[in-house]
């Protein structure tokens, strides 16, 4: 008994130990908040892969990201091993839609290893004449993700990532927070709750939005008139998630639901639209631009017939795909509401090669464009820039739980627990979200390369071909019906 009694301390000890030191680590949030036990979370996505191979699924099998484009991005984040080893898994041939990227018989020289610089081709508001008009300094940058969708530790992570990277980060509709101001540039997007720029009763304030703009490192606003995974839906905050801080930084009263309608009061069609990009445009100098899911196309003719003929106009265009994420949203709408980021955008973007304007606009593209080859397609289609959502909450140490709706994230992403959010350190993460900025960026330089361009902005469609699974192919300019697809595009010598 005396033996069996000290193995048994032992083990408590042993467990003790472990549990002293998950608890005070930082690398690994899921330690913290769970100890102990989340070493069984690792455990499993070791063997995983072999119990996997016989009982669940393939590595490509998995939504909205498979098993490899996880593997991708947290190695990329981390900074490990990205490769992966024996070849392709992926049945190229009898595989329907499957991107193939062409390259040249003579590929320029590979990049340095440690070469991930990539600034965009256009300067984004020098067309219209704005006062602050930029070259971003980064064809990747972080999504709208809204401080209250997202917890503070998540939001520091990615300011912080975002100044390291030197990318740009989008704060989402939910206001400027003092979480989003660790050396980040911001895009400050105005939804139609106007939170951080509305008047008590919840209407736009230029007065406000000037306020914040002289106060914070705002680059650029964006104004959204809908998101891929909800659009015409608006969106809900309860009441129980409006504390005193969120309840200041939006701009409404504590412990009451925090209401987005699901349209605009400061405008209701396209040339009072126009008129509010010009005003806010005036007032603070910055580039405006609108962000949008796509369905009717009336709206965006519309919108490049008024350009054209009175020489207002947005300085960029955000597209969002109805493949976008989300935190919360009907099944009906995620599913079934907008078109996919690729019809909806090549849509769009012929819109306004038509009117001539698609070089004097920013086109930038979202919803699951953060990998090397969805990310180089975007640009061939004609995006210049690419914002990632998803896959950046990844690189903070995401796992795909899918628990976003539920307040109950166990990575202390999605989340306003403190409970949970103790156990994502936003220096560590900070790190990763540079690090898989970089490597993005990284990635798309090599495959440019491969295509004997210099720049992934200069990539055309002629360098893709679509996959049908039945042996058989089609030009990405003809499955996309692109005008122009093979067209070599100019870099903007523009100085600003």
């Amino acid at each position: 008994m005396a033996v069996v009694g000290w193995v048994a301390f032992g083990i408590l000890l042993l467990v003790c130990v472990v549990a002293l030191y998950d608890v005070l680590q930082r690398r690994h949030s899921i330690l913290r908040t769970f100890p102990v036990i989340g070493h069984l979370r690792f455990l499993l996505e070791d063997v995983g892969p072999e119990l996997r191979q016989y009982i669940v699924t393939g590595n490509d099998e998995e939504r909205p990201f498979s098993r490899d484009q996880r593997r991708w991005v947290y190695a990329t984040a981390k900074r490990a091993n990205a490769s992966f080893g024996f070849g392709t898994d992926n049945d190229l041939e009898l595989s329907a839609n499957y991107l193939i990227v062409k390259p040249a018989v003579f590929p320029l020289p590979a990049p340095a290893p440690d070469d991930d610089r990539l600034e965009c081709r256009k300067v984004l508001g020098a067309a219209s004449g704005r006062a602050r008009a930029f070259r971003p300094a980064s064809v990747v940058n972080i999504s709208g993700m809204s401080f209250g969708a997202l917890s503070a530790p998540a939001i520091a992570s990615l300011n912080k990532g975002a100044a390291i990277a030197g990318c740009l980060h989008n704060t989402g509709e939910g206001g400027v927070s003092e979480h989003h101001l660790h050396g980040g540039d911001l895009v400050f997007q105005i939804g139609t709750g106007y939170f951080g720029c509305r008047t008590p009763d919840g209407r736009f304030s230029l007065e406000r939005l000037v306020e914040l703009v002289d106060r914070h490192p705002i680059r650029a606003v964006e104004i959204k008139l809908s998101q891929g995974a909800k659009p015409g839906l608006g969106g809900v905050l309860p009441a129980a998630k409006v504390t005193p801080e969120i309840a200041r930084i939006r701009g409404v009263p504590v412990g009451q639901t925090c209401v987005s309608p699901s349209t605009h009061s400061a405008f209701s069609d396209v040339d009072s639209l126009l008129d509010t990009v010009e005003e806010i445009a005036a007032a603070t100098g910055l580039p405006v631009g609108i962000k949008s899911a796509v369905g009717e196309l009336g709206f965006w003719e519309d919108l490049a017939n008024r350009m054209v003929s009175t020489g207002r106009g947005v300085d960029f265009i955000t597209i969002d795909g109805g493949e976008g994420g989300t935190g919360a949203a009907p099944l009906a709408f995620s599913d079934h509401v907008a078109l996919p980021f690729k019809l909806g955008f090549s849509r769009v973007h012929r819109i306004f090669a038509a009117a001539g304007l698609d070089e004097r606009i920013v086109f930038v593209g979202s919803a699951k464009l953060g990998f090397p080859e969805t990310a180089l397609l975007a640009m061939a289609m004609g995006c210049d820039l690419v914002n990632v959502g998803r896959e950046a909450m990844l690189a903070l140490g995401c796992i795909q739980a899918q628990r976003c709706h539920t307040g109950r994230c166990p990575t202390g992403v999605a989340t306003q627990s403190r409970w949970l959010t103790r156990g994502l350190d936003p220096q560590d993460k900070a790190a990763r979200v540079a690090n898989y900025v970089g490597g993005l960026r990284h990635d798309l330089l090599r495959l440019a390369h491969a295509c004997a361009v210099s720049h992934p902005a200069l990539v055309t469609l002629d360098s893709f071909e679509i996959l049908d699974g039945h042996f058989g192919s089609r030009p990405a300019g003809e499955v996309f019906s692109t005008p122009g697809a093979g067209t070599a595009k100019k870099w903007d010598d523009r100085v600003v």
